[in-house]
Parts: C-alpha cells; structure tokens; sequence
C-alpha cells in the first residue's frame, strides 16, 4: 500500500526511464517491483559515504526491492563501481536527463519507490536517522532483519554536494532539451569535424565578424533577461515579413555577444525599427547607406552598465557595441536584410556593425531625451535613429559663448549630406564641455535649435546648382525656375527645430561633438517593457 509523500504531502507519480548499467543491461523505471534509487557523482565525499550502504541494501533486500545506483560521469561511475566493490547497477545518467527530469539540487538523494513509480520517501545527503528507518521499512518489505551497523561509526548527518544538473551551462542545457522546452526554433546539427565559426560564415548568418554560437543552453540563459515569452511575437521584419520572436531576437543577441540584461533594449529597438515612422525596409534597402543608431535613456542605463562618458560612441563597452550589433543581426537573419540583396548601400558604412549608446543624463544641463519626448525621467527608453552619415566630427576649441559656439556647430551641419541641400533628422551629440559653454549663458535646447535654424539659413540662389556643383534642381520650380522672389526666399537647412535631436555623451576632457546625419524616415522612441 501507498502511502503519502512526506516532502510534498501527497502522492508523487516519479518519471519514469530506462538507463544502462555498468554492464550494458538496459534497465527501466518503475519495473512493478519496490525501488531504491541512489543519486550520486564521485567526487562527492558524501556519496562515498552512502555508497557501502546502498551496496547493503542491495545484497539484503535485492531479491525484493530494485536497488539502483545513478551515477552521472560516465567515468566517475565506473571509478565508483571499484572504488566500493559495487554489484548493485550502476546505471549511467552522464546525460543528466534523469537528474533534471527528478529536480535533483543536491547528492546524494535517495528516493524510495513504490511499485508503480510511486515516491515513498525522499532523503538527501547523508542523515544516520534516515538511513535507519528505511532500512527498517525495507526488511519488512523484504521479510528479512535489519542489517547490523555500528552507527556510531558514522556521523548524524552530513550534507551532500551539487548535482551536475544545476551546473552553470549545464543547467540551460537541459532545460533547453526537456519536455515542454520554451526553444521552437530550428537546430542544425553540425558535423563533429567541422568548425563552428567556419560554419556560421558559410551559412551566411555573420556580418563578417565572428559570431557566439547560439547554442540551446546560451538561448535559455538569455531569455532569462526578460518576463516576455519565448514564443511571444516581437515583429514581423521586413523586407522578408519574417516573424521575429523573443527566441529569434535571443538567438541574434546571443551571436551578438550580449548578455541576458541587455535583451529588453533589443526587444524593444526592434520593435522601435518595424514602425511605420521609421520605415525600416527603406532604411536597409536605401543606395544612400543607412542604418539604426541607438540611443538609451533612463535608468537601464546604470543597470546594464552602458557607456555615456568617454568613447560613448566608440569601441571597448560590451553593452554598447552588442545591442547594437543584435539589433542589425536580428534585421539581417530573421529578415533577410543582406548586402547584395536587399540591402543596397552603395558605400556602407561601419554603423552597419554596431551603434549604440547611451545619453549620459546626469551630466546635461538639459532634460534628457527621453524626457523631451514625453516619457517619465524614470522610463527606460530606446530612440532608434536613422542615420546615413557620421558620427562627423564639430570641433570648437576657441568659443566662449553660447552664440559663437552654436554658432560653428551649426555650420558644421549645414555640410550634413551637401552644404547646398535641406536636411531632414539629425542627431547632435555634444560633448559636456561644449554643453557647459552653452549652458553658462542659459541657453536651452530651443534656442541652440533656433540658432542653428538661422546659421544655416541660405538663400534659394546660393542652393541651386550651377555647373560648378551641385544643388537643388532649378528645373523643381518648373520650366523656367524659380522667380526673383523665390531665389531671395530663405531657406534653413532643416525644416524645423524638432528634427535636431540633441542628447549629451562623452568625456569631460575634448572640446569635441558630433553630428549624424539623418534619412527620410523619423527617429522613433520606445519605453523598454518587461524588464525581471
């Protein structure tokens, strides 16, 4: 007869398997007969302890109970086997897959079942009181006394050691390989000779740098990063209209080298990259080369540990360099965006790898981004910006007003694309001593804005083109031009203050900001959800 289970209160039905022994016998779980089954690794110094135990149990009850040994190293049970002069089976689980399947935490563990599977007692590590009653329960099963022990010779209790299950790597592994696993996506088997890397190059998944192979067990530790299910829907990326999911954007930010934290920012810079605004078909398909630029707002900044200060917008930060590296690969593997198909860019540009960086708020005078787009300053925000050119480099070493030096940081952007043409976005980065400049004369974002407006003012005249160079197209205004009053028209290089977004980066040393030149599409803000 059954009877509860003592840990959980109820009757637990324990999984079943079949596993070989040490001499090649396939043996399975439940066999209609009582079981004792022992759970051990060797080199744990309380399973050496257990083990001449469960080889008594074996030699005493075996004609009524099964009594098996799980090893899990191939080699350390067989190690095992002479160590302790074993002929109970030592049954081979170096897979782990029955370890994981009985939620083992800890070695030893010795569960006693009944006939039908059914758990009747549980007890792990080492405990002489424990011992003592299931051996009892185990003669009169057996109808045979109870072994004599000197149990003196052994401790009260001792605790066990970690199971190999719960292992790091080992742990994602499988639970990436169990029953009701979160992972869909399609596995390739890769031959044993070949080289990964060598692989993922000529499958074509790599922007022609090394990738992490995104290996089941990496996939579930990266999901990890967010509340969001697996197979929750992201997107649908074009130009292939892909689905993306959680697990799809792992798998890339996985190759991408990020960690686990950093998957809410490219979940959402996906998501921000697919809207409508930003137009992201066109921005891979266009000649003129563009690519997203991420910028990051708010407290996710500090967690994830995001560069804002020196070499923002460089090299040397994981964060930065591999969000934005996911974000292209999720674009490029899930939706097909590649050079020589869709992607077009005639030239390219390095913002093809990676762009990604934070806006260092704290050191601003000014409301942060985020902020001037209507979230909460305690929102944690992605800003995905079209860019096609840049970071170019405005220098002004010499200026010691607001005026002078909105000044040469407005000229700067009137060369944006060509000195004669409007502009659409772009994205002023200015670094904190240029921002100290500005801000000793209080000036606000709206009046650097409007300055910049009027610095690079010009008339129509000086933006046509002549057989010197090139311009905006006399033949526009219709066949025979424009009138003297639409060549005196002004026209500034931008169509308004609210397409010159500014955020603050970058070492406190260098009088030295940037500017990145925008497409046809709007930057497009996000706030970062499901973040554990």
């Amino acid at each position: 007869m059954t009877t509860a289970c003592p840990k959980w209160g109820f009757m637990l039905q324990l999984p079943s398997f079949t596993l070989t022994d040490h001499l090649g016998a396939a043996r399975a779980f439940p066999s209609g007969r009582p079981s004792l089954l022992a759970f051990v690794k060797e080199d744990c110094p309380t399973c050496d302890l257990s083990l001449p135990l469960v080889q008594v149990a074996h030699e005493v009850f075996g004609e009524a109970v099964d009594v098996l040994v799980i090893g899990q190293e191939a080699e350390g049970n067989a190690v095992l086997v002479e160590r302790h002069a074993l002929t109970a089976p030592m049954l081979d689980d170096s897979a782990l897959q029955v370890s994981y399947a009985y939620d083992l935490d800890t070695v030893p563990t010795l569960i006693f079942a009944g006939p039908d599977g059914d758990e009747r007692r549980r007890f792990i590590g080492f405990g002489a009181g424990d011992w003592k009653a299931l051996f009892a329960e185990l003669a009169g099963i057996a109808g045979v006394g109870t072994p004599a022990f000197n149990w003196d010779d052994y401790p009260e209790s001792l605790p066990g050691c970690g199971s190999r299950s719960v292992e790091p790597g080992i742990a994602e592994r499988l639970a990436a390989e169990a029953e009701g696993s979160p992972l869909r996506a399609r596995r390739i088997d890769v031959g044993t000779g070949d080289d990964l890397h060598e692989f993922l190059f000529d499958q074509g998944l790599t922007d022609g740098l090394p990738v992490v192979p995104p290996t089941p067990e990496r996939v579930m530790r990266m999901l990890e990063g967010t509340g969001r299910d697996a197979q929750d829907l992201v997107a649908v990326i074009p130009p292939n209209m892909a689905p993306a999911t959680v697990e799809k954007v792992a798998i890339n930010a996985v190759m991408a080298g990020c960690r686990p934290e950093y998957l809410p920012v490219v979940i959402t810079a996906v998501e921000a990259c697919v809207s409508e605004e930003f137009n992201a078909h066109g921005v891979w398909a266009t000649t003129m080369g563009a690519a997203p630029a991420v910028v990051v707002n708010g407290p996710i900044r500090h967690h994830i540990g995001m560069n804002m200060r020196l070499g923002a917008l460089g090299q040397g930060n994981r964060a930065n360099a591999s969000i934005g590296r996911a974000l292209r690969l999720v674009m490029r593997n899930v939706g097909g965006a590649k050079p020589g198909g869709t992607e077009r860019s005639t030239l390219g540009t390095p913002m093809k790898y990676t762009l990604s960086f934070a806006e260092w708020e704290e050191r601003s005078p000014w409301e942060p981004m985020h902020v001037e787009k209507g979230f909460e300053p305690d929102d944690s925000v992605v800003t995905v910006f079209p860019a096609t050119s840049g970071p170019q480099l405005m220098v002004d070493q010499t200026a010691r007003t607001a005026r002078a030096l909105t000044g040469s940081l407005g000229l700067t952007m009137a060369a944006v694309g060509h000195p004669r043409t409007p502009t659409g976005h772009v994205l002023f980065v200015v670094c904190p001593e240029h921002a100290d400049t500005i801000w000793r004369d209080r000036w606000s974002k709206k009046q650097v804005r409007e300055y910049i407006l009027e610095v690079t003012n010009m008339p129509l005249r000086d933006r046509l083109a002549t057989p010197d160079a090139g311009g905006i197209e006399p033949s526009q205004f219709g066949s025979a031009g424009p009138t003297e009053e639409q060549l005196s028209k002004m026209y500034s290089k931008f169509q308004g203050p609210e397409f010159i977004h500014m955020v603050v980066a970058g070492s406190e040393a260098g009088k030295f900001s940037a500017v990145l030149g925008g497409w046809a599409s709007a930057p497009v803000s996000r706030k970062i959800e499901n973040i554990p």
